[in-house]
Formats: C-alpha cells, sequence, structure tokens
C-alpha cells in the first residue's frame, strides 16, 4: 500500500493510482474479472450439484468420502503442475485432442478453442474450483434437516415448493458467499495463469508480474498499485462472503 504511493525515490505521487486508468490496464481488469466470474459461476453450478448429489441424491454411501477427499486434493492442484496436466490433455497435441480428431473426427481446435486461451485458461481454473465449491458448500447442505421435506411432503407441497420456500431461502448465503470466494480465489491465482499463457493473456496477476520481476515494463511502484486493486477487489468479495457466511450460519440456528 505504501509502495503504491510512492514513486522510484521513495516520494509521494499518484501517479501510479492514475496509472491504473490505463487503458491496457483497465484491460487486463476487465479480462480477470470476466475469468473470475465465468470460473466461480461454473464452478459454483456444478460443484452446488455434486455437493447435492453426494449428500441429498441418495447415491452409494462411498461416494461422499469419495468425493470428500477428491475435492481436498484438486481445490490444492493449481501451478505449474495444474498447467502441464491441461497441456497434456487439452493442447494441440494434448491426449483429449488426439482422441476427439482420431477417433471422432472432430479438431477442437478447428473451432477457435485454444488452451492458452480465455476459454482454455476458464476451464483449467475450474478444475479447483468446482472442489472448493464442493467443500464450502458441504456443511450448508448437511444442516438441511430430513424433517423439513417430510414435513413439505405431508402439506401437499411439491420438490419445487421445498426448493423455493424452505432449501433455497436458507442455501442462498451459502451457495452465493460461495460463489464470492472462488471469484476472489480465481482473481488472485497467477502461477496457473502464468505457466499456462505466459504473457499470451493479459490479466492482472500476469500484469503485475511483469511490472515487478520484468525487464521490458519494470515499473515496481505501477506494480504495487495494482496489488492494492487487487486486494480491494478481493478483499470486497471476501468481506462480502464472509458477511454472508454469518447470516447463513444466523439462518441455520
Amino acid at each position: 500500500m505504501v509502495g503504491a504511493f510512492q514513486d522510484p525515490s521513495g516520494s509521494f505521487t499518484l501517479a501510479n493510482i492514475r496509472g491504473l486508468a490505463d487503458e491496457n490496464v483497465l484491460n487486463a481488469y476487465w479480462i480477470s474479472i470476466r475469468i473470475s466470474a465465468a470460473s466461480a459461476m461454473g464452478g459454483g453450478i456444478l460443484g452446488f450439484v455434486l455437493a447435492w448429489a453426494a449428500i441429498q441424491g441418495k447415491l452409494p454411501e462411498w461416494i461422499k468420502p469419495t468425493l470428500m477427499t477428491f475435492s481436498g486434493v484438486a481445490s490444492n492442484f493449481a501451478g505449474v503442475p495444474l498447467a502441464f496436466a491441461f497441456l497434456a490433455t487439452l493442447g494441440r497435441v494434448g491426449l483429449i485432442t488426439v482422441l476427439l480428431k482420431k477417433y471422432v473426427g472432430f479438431d477442437i481446435y478447428s473451432t477457435g478453442f485454444s488452451v492458452l486461451s480465455f476459454t482454455g485458461l476458464t476451464l483449467t481454473y475450474l478444475y479447483f474450483q468446482i472442489p472448493l465449491m464442493v467443500l464450502i458448500v458441504s456443511p450448508a447442505l448437511e444442516g438441511l434437516k430430513k424433517e423439513w421435506r417430510e414435513a413439505c411432503d405431508c402439506l401437499g407441497g411439491t420438490a419445487f415448493h421445498y426448493w423455493r420456500h424452505i432449501a433455497f431461502p436458507i442455501l442462498w448465503p451459502s451457495i452465493l458467499g460461495a460463489a464470492l470466494l472462488l471469484f476472489a480465489n480465481a482473481f488472485g491465482a497467477v502461477a496457473t495463469a502464468y505457466a499456462l499463457t505466459g504473457s499470451s493473456l493479459n490479466i492482472v496477476p500476469i500484469l503485475l508480474y511483469a511490472q515487478i520481476r520484468g525487464d521490458v515494463l519494470h515499473n515496481p511502484n505501477l506494480g504495487y498499485a495494482l496489488a492494492l486493486g487487487m486486494i480491494v477487489i478481493t478483499g470486497v468479495s471476501n468481506a462480502a462472503y464472509m458477511w454472508l457466511r454469518s447470516r447463513s450460519e444466523r439462518g441455520r440456528a
């Protein structure tokens, strides 16, 4: 925070803050927000469905502990190993790419897809966003009492009535709060994005890295300002998540 308001000589300046209004910087923030929002939305929906199926879906008992164990591992799998895994899977000569081309006759790259693009990075983020959503929302789903569903059925309610009037009002703070946490998680991710796309995708963490460590765009104080902007955005997301979590806990109590 201090460095964002200093020039290279250590004197006070607002030039770094004004630099955040540069078109290239604004574009980086916009792309980062879009990727974070897309991965948070996709991860939130798919993660919720998986968690619901494992906890409330009357599946075999071994499904739940297996899913939770996998989610605990996958939610922390990121950085260079994850980037390499997706290049080996969905790269131009990746396993899935080659199998689709050989046995289905479909080249995913002929559609304009690239693992180094916005879509590719979003899919990569989903690998750890979905398991994280499973871990976050599972306690809320476990808090839904069977008696509530039975009472709804006894009163002639349908599944729609149960979700509309009972389950969703209880779960929505947890779901929205988890989505905000996923957004903040993706917005601050740098190792996976840098290892996967290098400098081909202009997102804030990569631009920040270029300002701090790069030779061409080397301007540490502007990098501090970029980091300050990231702190503000992720701080707002986390603050909203904590507020929604406390609201959810009061609702279940």
